[in-house]
């Protein structure tokens, strides 16, 4: 069988696998945040925390409770990592310094997980286990209670309220999250993943010394790594690593884990509003910049322009033999395209234009399927902008949902879609102009900007991936890395909250023939086209300087 053929089944067999189980886990979800009993566990939880789940929020009081309730998450990893040299399971590793206990507190609270570290080198069971473990199912579930709230701004009409924040987040994780994440887990032990707390042991004889490994729970972590696309890696390699990810249907598996939820999400949208079309517009949006992006990723990875990829069969350069060319190209697409950040292959060792498809795939605001409910609030968002433009070229006020687009609510979108560049390009650019932050680039030119603007534009995207080029555990990138994760994270947070607010506030619009009925085709197009242009307009000069140039020249 041929590598591109192999690629090619991949891809239809984990479409046929998402497409078996959208239906029922997005009416699922659905039951769960609609539902007005609560499990006896969930009870005893609002109990320990003082919480009353039957009460309503508005949105500022929403808002406080993601703040709040992130901050103590912050502070609580940080101080974890800070006294790790005195826990029991540290396996001998040192208390984390400052900087880098802040970044790494900062990313995996906002669902980023950027690493500036080595995780079997820096990191023992407690802080891989009560730590980051922990905060891989509590911020999913943070990002799918706002992206809920907004769905309820849309479904409600003369209220401004949203739900509870502390029901809606203890239902995500103990009804969701928790049980997905059991079944992936156990599927992955029977694919190879250990399972452990074993302390650090030799492994063979290399050139006169022994190699050195220590296990954990790496099967239970690295599932809910990927359905709560976090992508935080026990080992530096990722899911390149064989103990995380040993073989190709593994590799598969984890793919699936990825894109269930943030594709599943549509179905949930449809029923909460009372149109299961309008999902669908949303789904066959997402679906279409996905396969288009996978296509295109497989396209320049297994172009034949070198001897050496003529001989491998592409560009077989930073990517594992167990894996090949399309397994990896499509794993690469579903992590960038999505907040997870996860790697089972080096995104520096890329083709120029496959660096910066993966790099377009996180600017687009990790929308085609996005974070788990970042995704759908933020391809929401990018919808209120579509029927805003429609409704400028016809001439009459536009509608959503049988919501008005006012002046209002297109301010709250247009600074949601304004945050993350702002802060990307900022960045970069200030990194560029100094000494300092220019001394951790590997390569020089084209490729090290690349390196510079891929690192920023991972951490305000929230995604955590990186070109592995780039020295970022300093003291510089530790901080401002982990001052754009936060800022990425909870500033468009509350502007979808603000706009879910005043759309619950509204009283509904009745259809009428000159109404733009966004369940149609022709809406999803529109969408497509808007969302790529807005990303364009804004990345176009930067990703020209760094792989645009770089692909050119190569």
């Amino acid at each position: 069988m041929s590598p591109v053929l192999a690629g090619v089944l991949q891809l239809l067999a984990l479409m046929v696998a998402l497409a078996l189980a959208y239906r029922p886990l997005g009416d699922y979800m659905a039951g769960v945040y609609s539902s007005p009993k609560h499990l006896r566990v969930e009870k005893w939880i609002y109990r320990a925390i003082g919480a009353n789940p039957a009460t309503e929020m508005r949105w500022p009081a929403y808002l406080r409770g993601v703040l709040g309730f992130s901050l103590v998450s912050v502070l609580f990893l940080y101080l974890l990592q800070r006294v790790q040299g005195a826990l029991p399971g540290s396996l001998g590793f040192s208390s984390i310094d400052p900087d880098q206990a802040f970044n790494t507190a900062a990313s995996f609270v906002t669902n980023t997980n950027w690493q500036s570290y080595y995780g079997e080198q820096a990191m023992g069971h407690v802080v891989q286990t009560g730590g980051l473990a922990v905060q891989n199912f509590l911020s999913a579930a943070v990002g799918m209670a706002v992206a809920i709230a907004l769905v309820r701004g849309f479904a409600r009409s003369r209220t401004g309220e949203l739900g509870n924040f502390w029901a809606d987040m203890v239902r995500g994780t103990i009804r969701i999250l928790l049980p997905i994440a059991l079944v992936g887990a156990v599927l992955l032990v029977a694919c190879g993943a250990i399972q452990n707390f074993a302390g650090i042991h030799s492994v063979g004889q290399f050139m006169g010394g022994s190699q050195q490994w220590n296990g954990g729970a790496v099967a239970s972590q690295e599932a809910i790594k990927e359905l709560g696309t976090n992508g935080g890696g026990y080992f530096n390699a990722n899911a390149a690593h064989p103990f995380e990810n040993p073989n190709g249907l593994s590799n598969l598996l984890e793919i699936f884990l990825i894109l269930l939820i943030p594709l599943s999400l549509t179905r949930t949208f449809g029923r909460m509003v009372g149109s299961v079309r309008q999902g669908y517009a949303i789904l066959a949006t997402m679906v279409t910049i996905w396969v288009v992006f996978t296509a295109l990723m497989m396209w320049t990875e297994f172009a034949h322009n070198a001897p050496a990829f003529d001989i491998a069969g592409g560009a077989l350069e930073g990517k594992e033999t167990r894996f090949g060319v399309g397994a990896s190209s499509l794993f690469s697409v579903a992590t960038t395209l999505t907040s997870t950040g996860a790697v089972n292959s080096f995104l520096s060792s890329y083709t120029g234009f496959g660096g910066g498809i993966a790099m377009l795939g996180m600017q687009l605001g990790e929308i085609a399927p996005g974070g788990v409910g970042s995704g759908l609030y933020g391809i929401l968002i990018m919808a209120v902008i579509a029927v805003f433009l429609a409704g400028l070229m016809v001439g009459r006020t536009p509608e959503y949902l049988g919501k008005k687009i006012g002046t209002r609510q297109i301010k709250f979108a247009a600074c949601y879609i304004l945050i993350t560049p702002a802060l990307v390009l900022c960045f970069t650019g200030v990194a560029m102009a100094m000494d300092t932050p220019a001394n951790s680039m590997t390569n020089s030119g084209a490729h090290g900007f690349s390196e510079i603007l891929y690192a920023y534009t991972s951490g305000a995207n929230n995604n955590g991936s990186a070109f592995a080029g780039l020295n970022a555990d300093t003291q510089w990138f530790n901080t401002t890395i982990g001052i754009a994760m936060l800022l990425g994270r909870f500033l468009p947070m509350v502007f979808v909250l603000a706009l879910a607010g005043s759309l619950a506030e509204q009283k509904p619009v009745p259809m009428t023939a000159g109404t733009l009925r966004t369940d149609k085709p022709l809406f999803s197009g529109l969408l497509v086209g808007t969302i790529m242009i807005v990303a364009g307009l804004t990345y176009f000069p930067a990703l020209a300087l760094g792989p645009l140039a770089e692909g050119l020249a190569s």
